[in-house]
């Protein structure tokens, strides 16, 4: 049996782990330029990794933009480990560290073709579609209290 373990990253010893894995799924994957990738919000944000049998697998990034919102980014589960509920655990995992940190909204921008993912997570989507990247995305929200 596989084991699953998820946690902050630390900096900024994994964050090569961390940029490993979005440069594997959004630069190789998804053909995204680099320079939209990593930005100037690296720094202001924390990381969580996924760690299947010690290999890491996934990771997503989250920041405050005020003391009730913060705003979820970067999430991204390595092609080999998907289908494996990682994606879920990752963001369950987030959803504790806001919730810990008595966040009362979560926001984020889901590429369209996922958007059912996030919204059996509990986001609801808000407004039109708008492209981010080169890709469609929808912007979505859920409510922590």
């Amino acid at each position: 049996m596989s084991e699953l373990m998820i946690r902050l990253a630390e900096r900024p010893a994994e964050f090569p782990v961390v940029y490993k894995i979005r440069y594997r799924v959004f630069q190789v994957e998804q053909g995204i330029d680099p320079s939209l990738e990593f930005d100037d919000q690296e720094d202001a944000s924390e990381h969580v990794l996924a760690y299947l049998d010690g290999k890491p697998v996934g990771t997503a990034r989250f920041r405050l933009l005020d003391a009730q919102t913060a705003k979820v980014e970067r999430m991204a589960v390595l092609s080999e480990a998907r289908g494996l509920g990682i994606g879920r655990k990752l963001m369950e995992k987030v959803l504790e560290l806001l919730a810990v940190a008595q966040v009362s909204v979560v926001l984020l921008h889901a590429q369209v073709p996922v958007k059912g993912f996030y919204e059996k997570m509990g986001f609801m989507p808000e407004g039109e579609e708008f492209e981010e990247a080169g890709i469609s995305h929808v912007k979505m929200r859920k409510l922590l209290k």
